[in-house]
C-alpha cells in the first residue's frame, strides 16, 4: 500500500482514529487586530493507545508551519504533512513508529474571518472610531479553525491558554489570569489551567470593555462585560446569573466547578449565546437590558437565556455528551431547567405557560416526515449545525417535562443530581441518564423514553366516548396527513368534568380503554359540589380533557361530540388556560393536516374571543397568521373578510389593554399589549394603524416620548411599513433614518424585525438587498428575515435564488446560512415552487443546509395540500361573512 492510499483511509470518516488522544493543550495565540490575522503555537500532550506512523487531528483554514513530536524516544519530525480541507483533518506522517506518548508541537497562523465562526473579527466603535476585536465561537466543530486539535466532544483535555494582545485591551478566556507580563504596546496573559473540557468550550475574547462584578456567597467571582458606557445594562443578567448559580448548585447537589464566571456581550455573534466554560459569550441584545428601550418580552428572554447558559456549566460542560448524536442532553435539559429557574425567580410570570408556545414549535417541526429523532446520527461534522433546532431544544425539553411529571419532582431531582455527580468531568450518552433515572425511581425509564428519543415524530391520540367507555387509539401525527402506524409509551392524563376528577395511565399499545361510567354517574349525583358547572349539567354534557395542563408531547383528536363539549367548556370558562391553549393548538395542527376542516377551526377560534390570558391570545394570533398565509391562495376573495373576523377576535383584548400601560400592571399584560396591537396592524386594522402612525409622528419629533414606550413601539413600525409602497417610500426612509441615527441596540433590533413587513414585494426586495451590503451587521439578518410579510414571500424566494452565491460568500456555511433556508424557503405555498426550489438546490447544495432544505420543502407541500383542501369547502366564504359580522 503506497502512502497516498494510507492517507486516504482517514478520509470520509465521521470521527478521528483513536490511536492517539490528547490529555493537555498549551495554547498560545497572538491576534493582530490591524491585519485581522493571528499566529499561534499549540503543544498537545498525547497518549498513544496503539503504535502508529500517523497522527490525525482536525484543522481547517490554518497555515501549518513547524511541527515536531517529542517523547522519551527522542524528537520526531513528520515526513509528510497533509491538510485536507474537505474532511477538515490534518494528517502527520512519520517514518518512525510512534509507540510512546509525548508532546506534539505545532506552529500555525490564520485569518480572523468575518463569518462569526472559529476565531473571528467583529467591530466596535471607540470614540467615534471603528475598531476590531477578536472573539471565538467554536460550537459545534470550529475550534479547528483556531488551532489544530482533536475537535470532538468526547476527547476532553485540560487547557492552558496564553494570549499576547495590545496592552490597552481586555483579554478573557475560560479561566482567571494567573500571571501577566507587559512588553511595550503588548501584554501577555497566562491563564490558569482549566479542568477537563471539550474543545468546543474553549473561548477567547479580546476587546475594550466595561464590567460589573459581584462575588457570590460561594466565592465565585461573576463579571458581566459590556461595551464601554453600557455596563448598567448588564446588571439584570448579572443578577440572574448569580441567582441561577445558587439554584443549580442546590438542585444538582454539585458546586459550580470554577472560581469565576464571565458573561460578555459582543457586537457580532451568530447565535444568541454560547456556554463556554467560565466565559459565556452573548450577542449584545441577548444580554443587555435597557430600562427605557427594552420590552417586557426582552426581560423575559434575557432571564431564560442567562439561566440556560448557566445551566450548561453543569449540563454540557461538567457532564458532556459523548457525541453530537446526544446534543439534546445539552440543549433539551438546559432549556427545561432554564424555565424551572425562571419560574423560581419570577413565579408571577407563569413561565410554564409560555413554555407551551415554545413546545409548539417542537410539535410543529416534529410533525414533518423529514424531521429527525431527538438522538440523530451525525455522519458529517459540518452537518451538526442543523440539529440546533426545535427538536433538540423544545421537543427535548418537553419530553423531559413529561418524564418529570410522570416520575415526580423528588425522584427526578435526585436522579439528575446523581447523574451529574457520577459523570462529572466525563462524557455521557442518553442511555447513561436513563440508567440513573431507572435506578433511582424504580421505573424503567429507558423502555418508556427510547420511543421518544430514538425515532422521529410523536403520536396523535384519537379519543371517543361510547357508553361510559373512553376509547384511545394512537398513530403517528404527520402534517402531510398520512396515517402511519406508530407506537409510543404515552403517559395519558385526563380530567372528566372537573379538575378534581382525574385519571392517568400509560398507553403502551396502539389501543386503550378506560371505564369512566362511575365518574360520570358521580357527577350527576354530586349536587353539593361548589365547582363550576354547565348551565345544562346533564351527563350528556360532561367534558373530557386529555393531556391535562399540556404536560405531554402529543396531540389529541376528539370525536365530534367530545369536541363540542370542550367548546362549551371553553365558553363557560371551565378549563385552565394551558388546556384551552392545547385544544386550540391541536385544532390548528389537525386542520393543517386536513384532518379537520377550516370551517371547524374557525368555529373553534370563535369561542376564544373573550379570552384575555397571554398564552391563549398569543396562540390565537399565531393561528390567525397560519390561516391567513394559505387563504391568500385558497380563498383570495374572502381574505379581507377573514382579516375582519380576526380583528373582531382580538378587539376584546385590545379594548381591555388599551394603548397605554398602567402603573404596576402585570408582566403578562405588558407582553400581550404589544402582540395584540401588532397583530391588528398586520391585519390592516384602520384605527390601529391610524393611531400607531400618529404616535410615530410624535416619536420622530421626540425620541423619548411616553406615547411610544418599548412594549408597543413595534406596532408603530409595522404600521409604517404596511403603509409603505414603491410609490410612497416615506415610511421606509423614516425608519432607515431612525435606524441609522440611533446607537441604542434594542431600538435597532425592533426596527429590523419590522422593516420587511411591507405588503409591496418590491419594498421587501429593497429591504433584503440591505443584507448584501454593510448596512446591517451579518448577525442581525435573522431579525429582518423573521419579519418578511406574507405578500413578499415569493419575491423573497426569487431574491434568495438570484443572490445565493453572494449570500454564501458573505455569510459562510455556518449557523447564519441555515436561517436563510428556514426563514425564506417555507414562505411560498405551491407545489410548483417546491419543484423549482428542489431543482435549484440540486446544483447548489451545501452540507450545512441539507436537512433544513428538506424540511422547508416539505412545509411548502403541506401548505399546498392544505390549500387544495380549503378550496373544496364551498360553504366557507359564507361562514367567513357571518363570523366577520360577530362582535
Amino acid at each position: 500500500m503506497d502512502q497516498k492510499q494510507s492517507i486516504d483511509k482517514f478520509k470520509g470518516k465521521t470521527r478521528l482514529p483513536s490511536f492517539a488522544i490528547p490529555k493537555r493543550y498549551e495554547l498560545h495565540l497572538t491576534p493582530d487586530l490591524s491585519s485581522c490575522t493571528f499566529t499561534g503555537t499549540v503543544q498537545i500532550s498525547l497518549t498513544i493507545n496503539e503504535s502508529t506512523n500517523f497522527l490525525v487531528l482536525n484543522a481547517l483554514e490554518l497555515v501549518i508551519q513547524n511541527i515536531r513530536f517529542t517523547n522519551s524516544q527522542g524528537q520526531h519530525t513528520p515526513s509528510d504533512v497533509v491538510v485536507d480541507n474537505d474532511d477538515e483533518i490534518l494528517v502527520l506522517v512519520f517514518d518512525e513508529t510512534l509507540s510512546v506518548g509525548g508532546v506534539l508541537r505545532i506552529e500555525f497562523s490564520g485569518i480572523l474571518n468575518e463569518q462569526l465562526t472559529g476565531l473571528y473579527k467583529c467591530t466596535y466603535v471607540d470614540g467615534g472610531v471603528k475598531k476590531n476585536m477578536a472573539v471565538t465561537q467554536f460550537e459545534a466543530v470550529d475550534a479547528r479553525r483556531c488551532f489544530p486539535c482533536w475537535d470532538e466532544p468526547a476527547l476532553k483535555a485540560t487547557f492552558k491558554v496564553t494570549l499576547t494582545v495590545p496592552s490597552e485591551l481586555t483579554a478573557l478566556s475560560n479561566m482567571p489570569v494567573e500571571n501577566e507580563k507587559l512588553d511595550g504596546v503588548l501584554k501577555t496573559l497566562y491563564f490558569e489551567k482549566s479542568p477537563l473540557m471539550s474543545t468546543y468550550l474553549v473561548a477567547v475574547v479580546v476587546g475594550l470593555f466595561d464590567y460589573n462584578e459581584v462575588t457570590t456567597i460561594d466565592g465565585v467571582k461573576v463579571r458581566v462585560y459590556c461595551a464601554v458606557g453600557k455596563k448598567d445594562q448588564g446588571k439584570l443578567a448579572m443578577d440572574i446569573a448569580v441567582k441561577s448559580l445558587d439554584i443549580f448548585t442546590k438542585y444538582f447537589s454539585v458546586p459550580y466547578p470554577l472560581s469565576k464566571l464571565d458573561l460578555v456581550a459582543v457586537p457580532e455573534f451568530s447565535g444568541g449565546a454560547m456556554e463556554n466554560y467560565g466565559l459565556i459569550v452573548y450577542r449584545e441584545n441577548e444580554l443587555l437590558y435597557h430600562d427605557l428601550y427594552s420590552t417586557a418580552a426582552k426581560k423575559q428572554r434575557i432571564t431564560i437565556v442567562t439561566a440556560h447558559e448557566v445551566a450548561h456549566q453543569w449540563f454540557g460542560n461538567l457532564v458532556t455528551m459523548e457525541w453530537w448524536t446526544h446534543l439534546w442532553l445539552n440543549e433539551g435539559f438546559a432549556t427545561w431547567v432554564s424555565y424551572m429557574a425562571t419560574d423560581i425567580l419570577f413565579p408571577e410570570w407563569n413561565i410554564w405557560s409560555k413554555f407551551l408556545l415554545d413546545a409548539a414549535d417542537g410539535l410543529r417541526m416534529d410533525a414533518l416526515e423529514k424531521s429527525h429523532p431527538i438522538e440523530v446520527e451525525i455522519h458529517h461534522a459540518r452537518s451538526v449545525i442543523e440539529i440546533f433546532d426545535a427538536v433538540s431544544y423544545y421537543k427535548g425539553s418537553a419530553v423531559i417535562r413529561m418524564l418529570q411529571g410522570y416520575l415526580g419532582d423528588v425522584a427526578f431531582q435526585k436522579s439528575l443530581s446523581t447523574y451529574i455527580g457520577r459523570y462529572q468531568a466525563q462524557n455521557a450518552k442518553t442511555e447513561d441518564l436513563w440508567n440513573v433515572l431507572s435506578e433511582i425511581s424504580g421505573v424503567p425509564a429507558n423502555l418508556m423514553m427510547n420511543t421518544w428519543t430514538k425515532k422521529a415524530g410523536y403520536p396523535v391520540i384519537h379519543v371517543e366516548l361510547i357508553d361510559g367507555i373512553l376509547k384511545f387509539k394512537q398513530s403517528q401525527f404527520l402534517l402531510f396527513g398520512q396515517h402511519v402506524d406508530g407506537q409510543w409509551i404515552v403517559p395519558i392524563t385526563m380530567s372528566i368534568g372537573s379538575y378534581e376528577r382525574q385519571k392517568k395511565f400509560l398507553l403502551e399499545t396502539s389501543h386503550g380503554r378506560v371505564d369512566i361510567s362511575e365518574l360520570i354517574q358521580s357527577i350527576g349525583d354530586d349536587t353539593n359540589s361548589n365547582e363550576k358547572k354547565y348551565e345544562d349539567d346533564s351527563q350528556e354534557n360532561i367534558w373530557v380533557k386529555v393531556n391535562v395542563d399540556q404536560s405531554g408531547f402529543y396531540r389529541v383528536n376528539y370525536e365530534d361530540k367530545l369536541a363540542l363539549r370542550l367548546r362549551k367548556a371553553i365558553q363557560q370558562n371551565c378549563l385552565l388556560p394551558t388546556d384551552k391553549f392545547g385544544i386550540l393548538d391541536d385544532g390548528n395542527a389537525l386542520c393543517q393536516a386536513c384532518e379537520q376542516s377550516l370551517s371547524t377551526l374557525l368555529m373553534l377560534m370563535d369561542v376564544y374571543r373573550k379570552d384575555f390570558d397571554y398564552v391563549i391570545v398569543s396562540k390565537l394570533i399565531n393561528v390567525c397568521l397560519d390561516v391567513l398565509k394559505i387563504s391568500m391562495d385558497a380563498i383570495p376573495d374572502s381574505v379581507n373578510e377573514l382579516k375582519q373576523y380576526f380583528i373582531s377576535l382580538l378587539m376584546f383584548s385590545a379594548e381591555q389593554l388599551g394603548w397605554d400601560s398602567k402603573s404596576g400592571e402585570d408582566h403578562s399584560i405588558s407582553l400581550l399589549r404589544g402582540e395584540v396591537f401588532q397583530a391588528l396592524a398586520t391585519f390592516d386594522h384602520d384605527k390601529t394603524q391610524e393611531e400607531a402612525l400618529r404616535r410615530f409622528q410624535i416619536l420622530l419629533d421626540d425620541r423619548n416620548t411616553s406615547l411610544l414606550p418599548a412594549n408597543i413601539r413595534k406596532v408603530a413600525y409595522v404600521a409604517v411599513m404596511r403603509n409603505t409602497t414603491t410609490e410612497n417610500r416615506t415610511g421606509l426612509e423614516s425608519l432607515l433614518s431612525f435606524y441609522r441615527s440611533t446607537d441604542v441596540l434594542q431600538e435597532r433590533e425592533k426596527i429590523l424585525r419590522c422593516i420587511a413587513s411591507s405588503a409591496d414585494p418590491n419594498v421587501v426586495i429593497e429591504v433584503l438587498n440591505l443584507l448584501l451590503s454593510d448596512e446591517i451587521p451579518d448577525q442581525d439578518m435573522i431579525y429582518v428575515l423573521a419579519g418578511i410579510s406574507m405578500e413578499g414571500s415569493e419575491a423573497a424566494w426569487r431574491w434568495l435564488k438570484d443572490n445565493w452565491e453572494r449570500i454564501l460568500a458573505k455569510y459562510g456555511a455556518g449557523l447564519l446560512l441555515t436561517n436563510f433556508i428556514r426563514q425564506i424557503v417555507p414562505l411560498v405555498n405551491s407545489d410548483e415552487k417546491a419543484d423549482e426550489i428542489e431543482t435549484f438546490f440540486a446544483s447548489h447544495m451545501n452540507h450545512s443546509i441539507v436537512m433544513n432544505l428538506k424540511l422547508s420543502i416539505e412545509q411548502i407541500r403541506i401548505k399546498a395540500r392544505w390549500i387544495r383542501s380549503v378550496e373544496q369547502e364551498h360553504s366557507l366564504p359564507d361562514l367567513i361573512k357571518q363570523l366577520a359580522q360577530r362582535k
